[in-house]
């Protein structure tokens, strides 16, 4: 048996071990995916957690998907949805999300680089711009950023329309997390928290692992989606709403029985 093949089998072998561990994703590549028509977009789980965050808050102010859209192409341009703390030779004190600049007011380095905050000035400035939902997405964005580069917010149009319907709930069942298993217990009351600031007060009651909310119509798949995609960082297992639950072990949204207008989140609870 040559070396080669001594190699291979010993890569089998741990990998066999990992998994009777329950260990065995430590490999799996961590995914979400928008779904949209006939269009998918996938996103790292964090890049899709701030994407989330984008779009609840659209939701919370009321701001129609178009809002979100160009929320979510123009953060993905600036920064690839991560909250970055470093700027370019264009802008060296650029941050956050949107790579806002405390020189050109958009607030203090500290404020930028809250995700909450940024996303809430972004949205300031852009319902400012007259009939800017009229507008293509890349004009949209530059009459906010003032980029020297205006034709590549062009560039994730497509994308940001995809998450912008999914995650503003317009696009029910339309967002997927492929993620490895829970690596601790979560915690209800903080995913009701996080919730609530995001989106404004829903009423959650926390019920052990388990959080319920009585929400309806495009707000509950919002909510329902935001889940989803929080689920890595909260260690959600499951979500389910109308019909309908996206489990965590096995990834899509299939049918279920739930209550109507109730959307329950389930947390890990692992022993120990």
């Amino acid at each position: 048996m040559t070396g080669a093949v001594v190699a291979v089998l010993a890569v089998v072998a741990g990998l066999v071990a990992l998994d009777r561990l329950g260990e065995g994703d430590v490999l799996l590549r961590q995914r979400c995916t928008a779904s949209v028509g006939a269009e998918s977009f996938e996103l790292t789980p964090t890049q899709t957690r701030n994407a989330a965050l984008i779009a609840g808050v659209a939701v919370r102010r009321g701001l129609p998907a178009r809002a979100a859209s160009i929320a979510l192409a123009t953060a993905i341009q600036e920064s690839r949805l991560e909250n970055i703390d470093y700027g370019d030779d264009a802008g060296p004190d650029s941050r956050g999300l949107f790579q806002q600049r405390p020189s050109q007011g958009w607030g203090t380095e500290e404020q930028i680089m809250s995700p909450l905050y940024a996303t809430g000035a972004f949205y300031d400035a852009l319902v400012r711009i007259p009939d800017y939902q009229a507008l293509p997405i890349t004009e949209a964005a530059q009459r906010v950023q003032r980029s020297a580069f205006p034709a590549a917010y062009a560039d994730h149009e497509p994308e940001g329309r995809a998450f912008a319907s999914a995650l503003t709930g317009n696009s029910p069942a339309a967002l997927d997390c492929t993620l490895r298993r829970p690596s601790r217990s979560g915690d209800a009351v903080a995913v009701s928290a996080s919730a609530d600031e995001v989106f404004g007060p829903l009423g959650g009651v926390p019920d052990g692992n388990r959080l319920v909310l009585d929400v309806d119509g495009t707000l509950g798949w919002a909510v329902a989606q935001w889940a989803v995609a929080n689920a890595d960082a909260q260690q959600i297992i499951s979500v389910s709403y109308s019909g309908l639950e996206w489990l965590r072990a096995d990834g899509g949204w299939t049918t279920a029985a739930t209550e109507p207008a109730t959307l329950t989140i389930t947390v890990a609870d692992l022993p120990g």
